[in-house]
């Protein structure tokens, strides 16, 4: 029997996922969200470091992206219980590494409140991310723009996915209690 393409082309195609054996349960669409949010991160990565070395600040992965910007965010030193808390990452050490990584590079500066190290953005570490943003929007918001999504839309799935985040942590809390 030869493989018609045509004859296919009634066959329902089920959702896009990236494991068929974990969308065959009760609940496909959430496979789906994760396929979608799998490739989101690996795209969005790929872009922060990309958009960061163009900014002329070649060598930072993406949590060296993110920690950059979280600690330009509002002009105000952060501790590292404050990064991690806002980019809920329990891995403290990794954030550590970043933040000593920013601080050689001349990006961020260290300093204390009370008996907690801070980190605060430099001169250098200000102009890296305002470059950064100026890329961003002629390279990514400015077509992005263009598709003419609803923004109030694009809120809302931000909202609904900051919320899902929060199953995802209850349940991983559960198996670490198996």
């Amino acid at each position: 029997m030869t493989d018609n393409p045509d004859s296919r082309s009634d066959a329902p195609i089920g959702p896009v996922v990236s494991a068929a054996h974990l969308a065959s349960g009760a609940m496909p669409a959430l496979s789906e969200i994760e396929f979608a949010v799998t490739m989101m991160v690996n795209a969005y990565h790929r872009w922060m470091v990309r958009c960061m070395a163009a900014s002329g600040s070649q060598g930072l992965g993406p949590l060296d992206v993110l920690v950059l910007h979280s600690v330009n965010h509002r002009g105000r030193a952060k501790t590292l219980s404050d990064i991690c808390l806002v980019l809920n990452i329990e891995d403290t050490h990794t954030v550590t590494y970043a933040l000593k990584k920013l601080e050689k590079a001349g990006l961020i500066s260290s300093g204390r409140r009370g008996k907690e190290k801070t980190a605060e953005i430099t001169k250098s570490g200000e102009t890296a991310c305002l470059e950064y943003r100026r890329l961003r929007e002629a390279l990514l918001v400015k077509p992005m723009k263009a598709l003419g999504l609803d923004e109030n839309e694009l809120s809302k799935l931000a909202a609904t996915l900051r919320l899902v985040s929060g199953n995802y942590d209850q349940a991983a809390r559960a198996a670490a209690a198996m």
